[in-house]
């Protein structure tokens, strides 16, 4: 009796009050989410996020605060079927878009173009909103329309997307052997965007760069980069995650990688469960591609929602990658770009933007202190933008 009432003490002594002491955790830090696509796939399909999207969306305003999210960078994206004269013009009319929520919900929502600016919203208990523009193409090659998205609040450019620009080759590209430049990289336009970015004091987003562009821009900046949605390549050797030398090089960098939640991202078998899984559902998904316009991820998850959940990979996967960065170059340079909004599938207990504390939660029972914790979920960040102002 004696044996097992000391054991209990000294559980109580080791790991005083932890489990309860998560939430606290959660709420006191500043959580920035740098990479969230609801603009795109909601917003501009005449969704507003003030309304309840639970069902359509990851993302509305409402689950933003349940989740304490108190900084969001929103993603201004178009595809490569947008060029001169028009992808330029739509990241302005995205941008417009989101503005015009702000506006009708003051007492919510905020933009900033500080990181001053940001604890003094988030001070405030309102959401400190940002603008990350998703494909250097949207610029169009064109410096003066970087100056302009930068002056309506832009805080980063991802220099690619999956398609290569005219002067910086794409991680979908440079791993398919599809160079549609002359070489692989940043040539001198693309080392010019690098050096005005820096300053300007944009942030310089290397997630969808090919590893040549990488080690360009490693070589061009002087001031930190990010990933806003990237994991590890060691784990999920995905061609958009990065090396073990490019993770090392962001740390020299004194940047951050900021973990991206979707599943394929996250998880190296995931691909394979949901190929079987659609095999056995063939017939279906060859009928479902033949109607125009259905979303067949929806779908699937909507008639088998039990085959498609057990599909998911486990959230102490996604834990497993921000473990991976901090035991190889520290806690310093890792945080979160979920892709929310811009991803089909993310691990079990992260459905959408409400569940954010349960990663909070995960990184008490592994160990994490509360400085560490507030590092990754936002303060990291914050530090490098920082680092960026001129």
């Amino acid at each position: 009796m004696k044996y097992f009432l000391l054991l209990f003490l000294l559980l109580i002594l080791v790991n005083p009050g932890k489990a309860q002491d998560f939430q606290k955790w959660h709420e006191k830090a500043i959580l920035v989410d740098t990479h969230n696509d609801v603009l795109y796939g909601a917003i501009m399909e005449g969704m507003p996020i003030e309304k309840d999207l639970t069902g359509k969306a990851h993302t509305d305003l409402k689950r933003l605060q349940k989740g304490g999210v108190d900084a969001q960078v929103f993603a201004v994206w178009c595809d490569e079927t947008y060029g001169k004269n028009t992808a330029f013009k739509y990241a302005n009319t995205e941008i417009d878009s989101l503005e015009a929520i702000a506006q009708r919900n003051p007492d919510k929502m905020v933009f900033v173009n500080t990181p001053s600016d940001l604890r003094k919203v988030v001070k405030h208990k309102k959401l400190a909103a940002m603008i990350g523009v998703e494909g250097g193409h949207m610029i169009e090659d064109n410096i003066t329309y970087l100056d302009s998205l930068f002056h309506r609040g832009v805080c980063y450019l991802t220099l690619t997307w999956n398609n290569s620009t005219s002067w910086a080759t794409s991680s979908r590209d440079e791993s398919t052997g599809k160079i549609p430049n002359p070489q692989k990289g940043l040539n001198d336009f693309g080392r010019k965007i690098v050096k005005h970015m820096n300053e300007l004091g944009m942030l310089i987003d290397v997630s969808h760069v090919g590893e040549q562009t990488f080690y360009d821009v490693i070589q061009t900046t002087t001031k930190p980069i990010i990933a806003s949605h990237s994991s590890v390549y060691a784990i999920c050797p995905h061609h958009r995650n990065l090396k073990d030398n490019q993770i090392k090089a962001i740390a020299k960098n004194k940047g951050v990688i900021q973990v991206n939640f979707a599943s394929d991202f996250i998880d190296p078998d995931y691909d394979k469960r949901t190929k079987i899984f659609l095999d056995a559902h063939k017939p279906e998904l060859d009928s479902l591609e033949k109607i125009s316009g259905i979303d067949v991820a929806s779908y699937f998850t909507k008639k088998y929602p039990t085959e498609t959940y057990a599909l998911r990979p486990p959230l102490s996967l996604l834990l497993d990658h921000i473990d991976y960065i901090v035991k190889l170059v520290g806690v310093n340079h890792v945080g979160l770009g979920s892709d929310f909004d811009g991803i089909s599938s993310s691990p079990k207990d992260i459905e959408d933007v409400s569940q954010f504390p349960n990663i909070t939660k995960g990184l008490v029972e592994r160990g994490y202190r509360k400085r560490d914790i507030q590092k990754i979920l936002g303060g990291n960040f914050i530090r490098a933008w920082e680092a960026n102002q001129p």
